[in-house]
């Protein structure tokens, strides 16, 4: 097991619970995609996962032997460095290695001969080799490896730091939203690492093609819980929704064995009045038989958008043109009646 997650309760206040009681497990060199709408509470697991975050309740548990790697911050790096700079601080680590090696070699000490073979199994003496397979996979040339990692945009810092994070070859890669920055040629690489890197991967991802060409399996955080699926994305869409039909199946059944049952014990009551005072007791009887029946909520369905496109004869030089488009979410205002227009070139 690398992951061990149970009972995990987390609050940023007191009327809601982000994580209300999530219970999971990982083990090792699995594929996990991490699913769940936005605020459900994924990126706070990851925080929580490698120590960055508190928890207010419940148990977790990475194993003690395994690194875990996660881009959630850019860290902060001396002035001056430059991009190179930054892909070759994944092996500090490495580096102090050889530092000792070379102190026992100096003494003359027999104590050199696991700590080469260490040295020598990251990779130590060909790190030329994996900084210029990383740079070139995900499409960071020898013009921005020379740049200022400060003067990178967030974008170009966020793609140097997954290089970074490959570099350094943890045990268990945490990948939150790893595609958003990269072309198309760097996805590709990056879903090839994935297929054959050897440790444990848990991706948060809305790049549904990206997940089913590297997990094996969905955790998704609902209502601060965990759900499971046993396959990628495409699996998960079609259990889903078979999940929601048995769910609204049993919920139609239930209500109407309810309003079979309401309507009887208002008739009972009915004829208690008039004169049957023991049809009472057999109603009130009921309905605690209904109260106890209602076990199964409503189930809901995310909502999809409702857009309608109309198309217009555009001018050649005309990109893109947005008039009067508004947008709210859980009834804050994001944006309103915004005018866009693109032309060729801009």
């Amino acid at each position: 097991i690398d992951i061990s997650v149970n009972r995990l309760v987390k609050s940023f206040d007191l009327e809601k619970k982000i994580l209300d009681g999530i219970t999971f497990q990982i083990d090792t060199g699995e594929r996990v995609g991490l699913l769940g709408k936005n605020g459900a509470g994924k990126t706070t697991l990851f925080r929580i996962l490698t120590g960055e975050l508190d928890y207010d309740e419940g148990q977790v548990m990475v194993a003690p032997d395994r690194r875990v790697g996660l881009i959630s911050q850019i860290p902060v790096y001396p002035d001056g460095y430059t991009v190179e700079d930054v892909l070759r601080s994944a092996f500090e680590r490495m580096f102090r290695m050889k530092e000792e090696m070379d102190r026992l070699t100096e003494q003359m000490a027999a104590g050199d001969g696991e700590l080469t073979a260490r040295f020598e199994g990251l990779g130590g003496y060909d790190t030329d080799t994996a900084v210029n397979k990383v740079a070139n996979g995900l499409s960071i040339d020898t013009e921005m490896r020379q740049r200022l990692f400060e003067q990178l945009s967030g974008g170009e810092k966020t793609r140097v730091n997954l290089g970074r994070l490959i570099l350094e070859d943890t045990d268990i890669l945490l990948l939150d939203e790893p595609t958003n920055h990269l072309d198309l040629q760097a996805t590709e690489w990056l879903e090839e690492y994935i297929r054959t890197f050897r440790g444990t991967v848990v991706t948060i991802s809305h790049d549904r093609y990206f997940l089913d060409r590297t997990v094996t399996r969905i955790i998704e955080v609902l209502d601060g819980k965990a759900e499971f699926y046993s396959g990628n994305y495409s699996f998960y869409a079609v259990e889903k929704e078979r999940r929601y039909q048995e769910r609204l199946k049993q919920y139609l059944k239930e209500q109407a064995k309810i309003q079979q049952l309401e309507k009887a014990a208002e008739q009972m009551h009915l004829w208690a009045f008039m004169g049957n005072d023991a049809l009472h007791k057999r109603a009130f009887s009921m309905e605690k038989r209904i109260q106890r029946m209602r076990t199964t909520e409503k189930p809901s369905k995310a909502k999809k958008m409702d857009a309608r496109f109309a198309s217009r004869q555009f001018k050649g030089d005309e990109v893109l043109q947005v008039k009067g488009v508004s947008k709210a979410f859980d009834g804050r205002t994001l944006f309103s009646d915004i005018y866009l227009r693109v032309e060729d070139g801009e």
